[in-house]
């Protein structure tokens, strides 16, 4: 009898979670998906950045997030701010893949593939070899033949596997080494992946964003000893930055040159539209414990670890403690996949020593020059 009400028990549980509360779609600027209900200081651990309009299945609620089913087997958390319930709406038993076409245009590669709804989907990057995995999921192929045109120059080669009944991976291996950024998004309900080429590795090619964290209301960290305001001391710092890179010809895009107020949102959405080659971040670091000291880089995605990592070995040379290459990095410019972009916590304000140093105007022109170097550097081993 036990066994019998156990099993009742996980039908019963099985059953609900394939049955959801309630339909709707992605709205809003930058909807994504959390692995989790957890969070931090940063929100929930993103698993992908998302389009607008995607199908979502509602199965349950917690105070800011919607649990949502992707597949029989995969689901994940949605903010409630990032979800509009369609009652219209309703689940089909396949959603089935049609045919694919890879081509190229005058700058970008493209992989299109036709789909009958607008399907949640999460992206991934490996390296060696160099490659864009997308997991659609809630597909079934019914895919049988894949039009390749010779006006690609980054994508090398495209196949799929179907890796579960409902979920439906594409694979895109590249021709370089580093990643220089793709978007995904829907054209109707054709899927489209398409991928930045490789530029000329040379500055006087580059079009490069910097971005001088804080600003505004948004003060950041304080000074232990003197006060000083991150916001202030990243912008100083960012506008060397930019002199340094333009001495050596490259473009360069600030997203505030004055105090101003910007949300993450808004700076995201100002540098898709630029569309850099790479994006610098410059930050000031803050511990409780006044005796953490030294410098770090950030990074989210693999693909991007080597301009960090370049980076980072080049602050080193400013005599400053190696704080780390970190990865995995929730910060929302890191999320991006757009362009290749490091997050640079140039000292500890919260340190005495790194922020005696910090407010020493040959310092920052130290950090300007050295993050030009690690740029060099990261182009150099390309």
């Amino acid at each position: 009898m036990k066994r019998v009400l156990l099993f009742l028990f996980v039908l019963v549980t099985a059953i609900s979670y394939s049955q959801p509360l309630v339909f709707g779609r992605t709205t809003g600027p930058l909807p994504y998906l959390e692995y989790g209900p957890g969070d931090d200081r940063l929100g929930g651990a993103k698993m992908t950045y998302l389009d607008s309009n995607i199908l979502m299945k509602v199965t349950d609620s917690t105070k800011d997030d919607y649990k949502v089913q992707l597949s029989k087997a995969h689901f994940a958390f949605l903010p409630k701010t990032a979800f509009k319930q369609d009652t219209t709406l309703s689940s089909k038993p396949y959603y089935l893949t049609a045919s694919w076409k890879v081509w190229g245009n005058d700058t970008f590669d493209f992989v299109t593939v036709g789909l009958p709804e607008r399907l949640p989907y999460k992206t991934t990057q490996t390296i060696s070899p160099t490659a864009i995995i997308v997991d659609v999921y809630g597909a079934t192929s019914n895919t049988n033949w894949i039009t390749q045109l010779q006006t690609v120059k980054e994508i090398k080669n495209v196949w799929y596997e179907q890796v579960e009944d409902d979920v439906f991976r594409i694979y895109i291996e590249l021709v370089h080494q580093q990643h220089w950024g793709y978007t995904v998004y829907y054209n109707n309900n054709t899927l489209v992946i398409k991928v930045k080429r490789q530029p000329k590795l040379n500055l006087k090619h580059l079009t490069i964003a910097v971005d001088a964290g804080h600003g505004g209301t948004n003060t950041g960290a304080l000074g232990v000893k003197t006060n000083i305001l991150e916001k202030d001391y990243t912008l100083k710092i960012a506008k060397k930055l930019e002199k340094q890179l333009q001495k050596k010809g490259a473009t360069v895009f600030m997203t505030r040159t004055t105090d101003a107020d910007l949300s993450m949102i808004e700076r995201t959405q100002m540098l898709r539209e630029k569309n850099p080659d790479l994006l610098i971040s410059v930050h000031l670091n803050s511990s409780s414990n006044k005796g953490v000291s030294g410098t770090s880089t950030y990074y989210r995605y693999i693909g991007f670890r080597s301009l960090s990592q370049a980076i980072l070995n080049q602050m080193l040379k400013l005599k400053l403690a190696n704080f780390g290459n970190i990865g995995a990095f929730n910060f929302s410019l890191s999320g991006p996949t757009e362009y290749p972009n490091c997050l640079v916590e140039v000292a500890f304000l919260s340190n005495a020593e790194d922020e005696e140093k910090i407010r020493d105007e040959t310092f920052q022109k130290g950090v300007a020059k050295q993050i030009y170097k690690g740029i060099k550097s990261w182009l150099k081993d390309l």
